[in-house]
Formats: C-alpha cells, structure tokens, sequence
C-alpha cells in the first residue's frame, strides 16, 4: 500500500478512500479510487449529501479518511504536518461560505495564508495587493468584507486561494451564494487562472453546466463515483 506509485502524470490520487461520521454509523464517502493529473481541470458534481464536500476536506487534509491512503506526486500523506505543508505551499482552497475575517481588510485577509512563510510584512502586503489586482480588486484592497459584495467577496477568498501559486485548487461550490452574473464571472475568473497558471482545479457543484467547461466530469451519489466521463478537449468559455 505505501510503495511508490509511478504514474507520472498523477497529482493526487486517493486509493480505497473511506470517510465515516458517529463511530462509522454514517458514511460519507465508499472506498473512492480517484486520480487528478497535472494541470487538469474536473468537475465533481451530485445532489445535496453525495459527498462532494466530504471529498473537497478529505482531499486537502482538513478531514483524515477513516481508511484508504491518498498520495501527492505518488507519495502518501499521512501525517498532518504533510498536510499542514501541502496547503501552504501547494493546495489553494476556495469555499462557498467565503471564510472571510470580517475585522480584516482584503489584503490582510489575503496576506493569512501567508503567514508562517519567513515574509516581511512588507513583502506579504505587496503580494496580496498583486493577487486582488490579479482577481479585479486593485481598488478595493482596504475595504473590510462588509464593504464588500458577495462576488467580491468570494474574489478576496480566491485570491487568497492562489496567493502562493497553488499546484491544486479546490473550490467547493464557489458559485453558490452568487446571482447568476457573479456566478458567471467567477467562473470565469477560476477558469483563467487555472490555464494561465497550469494548475489542477477540481470544482464541486450542483450545476450540470459546469461539466462543459472541465476536461473530466465525475458523478457522485450516496458517497461513490457513479460514473466518470471525459472529453477529448477542454471546451472553451
């Protein structure tokens, strides 16, 4: 279980994972065997309750799997520390919920995922200020979050999402507390800087729509992969 793995193409991938809540009376995730390759772009989608979510944590170490091992670049992470390493300086989480500090500005809300990273307080404030302007907020860097829209909002929470150049984002319904124009531009915006960036972005949803923007397409229902459907390529927005 814990040899090397010699799929080059292969991110992360997660082997025979399980997730199980209340001593293993609820389960949340069926042995799931899943690889995400090098600059892929996947959309994960299922109703309410499929495990979606419950896949996103598992995948950035925010949950432990009850069983099953996952690997990054063909390593397994066992460990917190692991995971503790990976989400500084390779993993980029983006949430519906935002997870904003509401007594922060922009930049300093950008500049949390920097700290523990040996920067100056200068050099972390000119790097926030560069993502927001990366993400259309050049303008608006000392506002607090209440002074903020919701699709600002969530373009605060992703550029704080790519701050450190992340190999992997993840974004768990990252539309859905937006009207359906924010909705559309935040899409937008992720899909560009997944390409520009050559990042791995997998996106849990509920809307079918997303499937024609991804290279890969994978269904979810009661915790298992349902299906898995792939296109030749990565259609254009």
């Amino acid at each position: 279980m814990n040899a090397r793995r010699t799929d080059s193409n292969s991110l992360i991938a997660l082997e025979h994972v399980g997730h199980a809540f209340d001593q293993g009376r609820i389960v949340a995730l069926h042995d799931i065997n899943l690889t995400f390759g090098e600059g892929e772009s996947v959309a994960v989608l299922g109703p309410s309750g499929s495990g979606k979510t419950t896949l996103i944590l598992v995948m950035c170490g925010i949950r432990t799997p009850t069983r099953g091992v996952l690997r990054w670049r063909g390593d397994p992470v066992t460990t917190l520390r692991q995971w503790t390493d990976l989400r500084r300086s390779q993993i980029g989480i983006v949430f519906q919920e935002f997870n904003l500090f509401p007594t922060l500005t922009a930049s300093e809300n950008v500049e949390v995922a920097m700290f523990g990273m040996g920067l100056s307080s200068k050099e972390r404030r000119r790097r926030a200020e560069d993502a927001l302007e990366t993400v259309g907020l050049g303008q608006r860097t000392t506002h607090l979050p209440q002074e903020l829209s919701g699709g600002e909002r969530q373009r605060v929470a992703i550029a704080r999402s790519i701050i450190n150049n992340p190999t992997l984002i993840l974004a768990d319904e990252p539309t859905g507390n937006l009207d359906s124009a924010n909705a559309s531009a935040i899409l937008d915006l992720l899909f560009d800087l997944q390409r520009a960036r050559g990042a791995t972005l997998v996106m849990v949803s509920h809307a079918p729509d997303l499937a024609k923007r991804c290279k890969r397409l994978i269904k979810m229902k009661d915790g298992n992969v349902i299906d898995q459907v792939s296109h030749a390529r990565e259609a254009v927005p």
